[in-house]
């Protein structure tokens, strides 16, 4: 138990302290569990990291929750997710409870510069992902194939389809590079339990949907909060537009909210998967229930896919067929996130030529800036309420 207590403690202050979003967390973990602690190597912690850019789900909960279990079995890992992930939970309902209490121009101002804040994040995600994840021209074509093909078909359905086909564009073409030496991890799971979670995984993703049509909103929530936390690859900016596809034709929440909510979430610490308490709690009426049912439901695949998958990855990560096909899908997300970019985030926050240039400049800061993410975000929502 003292492992447990131990690994809670520190995440909590990670949690508390770490801005930037996954990459920056990676870094924070690396100083904190290599660097000062020594609870793993270098090469240990390396793999973490690959398995969580293999894994759907948000990448840095998912290296949070390895190492827990790692350190302290399965509830070391909820131990870890619980400290990592509630404070920029409780930022965010404490956000969603205020913004409900807001009126007249205060609240569409604030609301409306929140939804600047959302282009120029996505664009900077857009641009860091596109040269790590699109360095080559076959991969480019693959992510502007996807990007006009889900701007000419803006469906559910669609996006799903373009990721299969970019992994099976990739399978068949891409030869990756080979792979370095695994090492071999401590994993207190056993690989007859975890194909067991493996199989709950696809079970869940198979059958949550059709519950969802005989069930009524909540079921409809944690699936769709499920589905796109299982089918999220490249980071969790991609969840918008899965998230949004999935609530506001359905209005279970309205556009101007959903796009606030996102550009609030990246001025909290933690991981922006916290984003889904916030629709919870705001979008659907439901408060804290439902804030409770969509945050867990988003981070339902990896509780199971993380004890899953690790009991298999060292050899899982030398299969070159797989990581070929995660070369193709990974362009296809590019694709997909060019196109929630354009249509919805793009067009419903700009509406003149100052908002334009407001969106540029909070683009321009976020890129070259010193200045830290929230003060940033902070910035862009007043400046909202000079353009309204």
């Amino acid at each position: 138990m003292q492992n447990v207590k131990d690994i809670f403690l520190v995440f909590l202050k990670l949690g508390l302290t770490s801005f930037g979003g996954p990459i920056a967390h990676l870094g924070y973990f690396r100083s904190e569990f290599v660097g000062r602690r020594a609870w793993l190597d270098e090469a240990a912690y390396a793999e973490l990291v690959a398995l969580a850019q293999f894994l759907p789900g948000p990448s840095s909960s998912q290296v949070g929750m390895s190492i827990g279990l790692l350190r302290g079995g399965v509830a070391g890992m909820f131990a870890a997710w619980f400290a990592f992930t509630m404070p920029s939970v409780f930022l965010l309902i404490g956000f969603a409870f205020v913004a409900q209490r807001l009126e007249g121009s205060l609240a569409e101002g604030i609301t409306h510069g929140l939804m600047l804040v959302a282009v120029a994040v996505v664009a900077q995600a857009v641009m860091q992902m596109a040269r790590v994840l699109t360095p080559d021209p076959p991969r480019v074509v693959i992510a502007l194939a996807t990007c006009v093909f889900l701007l000419a078909v803006p469906f559910t359905f669609a996006q799903i389809g373009v990721l299969i086909a970019g992994g099976l564009i990739g399978y068949r073409f891409f030869t990756p590079p080979p792979p370095s030496d695994h090492p071999v991890l401590a994993v207190p799971v056993s690989r007859k339990a975890g194909a067991a979670l493996i199989a709950l995984f696809f079970v869940l993703l198979a059958l949550l949907p059709l519950f969802a049509t005989q069930g009524g909103a909540m079921v409809q929530l944690i699936d769709g909060f499920y589905r796109a936390g299982a089918l999220v690859f490249g980071g969790g900016h991609v969840v918008l537009p899965l998230l949004e596809a999935e609530l506001i034709p359905k209005g279970l929440i309205d556009r101007e909210t959903f796009f606030a909510g996102y550009g609030a979430a990246q001025a909290v610490p933690g991981p922006l998967f916290s984003f889904a308490a916030f629709v919870g709690f705001a979008g659907t009426g439901g408060g804290l229930v439902h804030a409770a049912l969509c945050l867990i439901a988003m981070f339902g695949s990896s509780f199971l896919l993380v004890p899953g998958v690790l009991p298999f990855w060292a050899r899982l990560a030398r299969v070159q067929s797989m990581r070929a096909a995660l070369m193709g899908l990974n362009a296809a997300v590019v694709g997909l996130l060019a196109a929630a970019f354009i249509t919805p985030v793009f067009t419903s926050a700009i509406l003149s030529i100052y908002d334009f240039a407001a969106a540029c400049l909070a683009f321009a800061l976020l890129i070259w800036s010193p200045l830290p993410v929230w003060l940033i975000v902070v910035m862009t929502g007043l400046t909202g309420l000079f353009l309204i």
